[in-house]
């Protein structure tokens, strides 16, 4: 798959933009803060639905309007599709695709798109939400019907979070609590479905990810990755927690089955184990929105254990074989990869390394805040942006 063309209209710093791009590598270059980055997370934002530096859409509008819009056109051999995604700074969003209205939720099926930044070194060092939510954003492009369960499973967990907060309130126990049972109901049918995507996603991804980090680092530290899952025993940790899981002191992490009926029975039984404390605390404490997504290199978790230079590698190794997995299942050929200001953070061995294993993909594009960080295999078209405008593109 290929980005053609970019257009934004009031989209962070752009009242106005246009930018033709090509087939191959294409670097962004500028300062810091001139809007490099946001040409790339627009273009993320069409196949992920989600940005990878805000959890809220509407630092995505440009300060003082109501709305932003995203156009691309996308080429897939001889086949050209135009993706329209109007971004609202309060309210739903509204999409169209070439010119016919469509729920935001149908454009994954038609854009696929890998991004790497500084940022994804929180996916290794950071809170499980940021490991959780690289693993659903990676679904989603996988299988874009994913969107929904996911949306779904965050509603009904609200509600559920909901129904906690008025019992408590109201000292309801034992009968008066049949609704809830409802509520679990609904909660076991969408996470399982969650549950066992991730499983799969996880298992898919090991041996590209092992692959791609020993091309990186150039040494075989055995890099895995496996949910610890709450429905199983660990107590997870939701945004803003401070728990220790499983993947973090070490222990074992998944032993319930991968089946449908495996996963729901086991769900049901923690539910059930917790619903005192989770009655005292008004919260869902099991479900996936509390796993996490362990990774180790050299037998240990990352976190708190890997160096930097290894962390990086995961990070990147993660992403690199996000895009391999995307490339051999999809029917819209390669992802696009982007690579946001990553060559700054690599020493020259590592940015070798990962020129030569990203040259192959249809399309490349990368932000720089200095051209000359960049390898030469990758400067084939160069875009230069300052301050929300396009100043100049040319070909090397």
């Amino acid at each position: 798959m290929i980005v053609e063309q970019l257009s934004l209209v009031d989209f962070r710093n752009y009242a106005v933009a246009d930018v033709s791009l090509t087939a191959g590598a294409n670097v962004f270059v500028g300062r810091n803060g001139q809007g490099k980055t946001n040409l790339a997370e627009a273009i993320a934002y069409l196949a992920t639905l989600g940005s990878h530096r805000v959890s809220q859409d509407a630092p995505m509008v440009r300060d003082g309007m109501d709305a932003a819009i995203v156009r691309a056109h996308l080429s897939h051999g001889d086949r050209r599709i135009v993706l329209e995604l109007q971004i609202n700074r309060s309210g739903s969003n509204k999409a169209r695709v070439n010119g016919a209205a469509v729920r935001p939720v149908e454009l994954p099926r038609y854009a696929q798109v890998v991004l790497f930044a500084p940022e994804d070194l929180q996916i290794v060092r950071g809170d499980p939400s940021a490991r959780r939510r690289f693993a659903d954003q990676l679904l989603i492009q996988r299988a874009p019907r994913m969107a929904g369960v996911l949306a779904d499973y965050d509603r009904v967990l609200k509600q559920r979070n909901a129904l906690l907060k008025s019992a408590r309130s109201r000292g309801v126990r034992g009968e008066g609590l049949s609704t809830l049972d409802v509520w679990d109901d609904k909660l076991v049918q969408l996470g399982t479905d969650v549950i066992r995507a991730r499983l799969a996603i996880a298992a898919e991804l090991s041996a590209p990810v092992a692959a791609a980090y020993t091309a990186i680092a150039g040494e075989d530290h055995r890099p895995e990755l496996q949910w610890s899952l709450t429905v199983d025993g660990v107590d997870g940790a939701d945004d803003g927690d401070d728990l220790d899981t499983a993947g973090e002191t070490g222990t074992d992490t998944r032993s319930v089955g991968g089946s449908a009926e495996d996963i729901a029975a086991a769900f049901r039984q923690a539910l059930a184990a917790k619903r005192p404390q989770e009655l005292e605390r008004a919260i869902t404490l099991v479900g996936p929105h509390r796993d996490d997504l362990v990774l180790r290199v050299r037998g240990l978790p990352v976190k708190g254990y890997a160096s930097h230079g290894e962390s990086w590698s995961v990070a990147l190794a993660l992403r690199l074989a996000s895009a391999r997995l995307l490339r051999e299942q999809s029917q819209l050929g390669d992802p696009v990869l982007i690579l946001d200001d990553v060559f700054a953070e690599l020493d020259a061995d590592r940015r070798a390394r990962l020129a030569a294993l990203v040259g192959d993909f249809e399309q490349v594009i990368v932000t720089a805040a200095v051209e000359e960080d960049v390898p030469a295999a990758l400067c084939a078209r160069t875009v230069r942006v300052v301050a929300g405008t396009i100043q100049a593109v040319g070909d090397e």
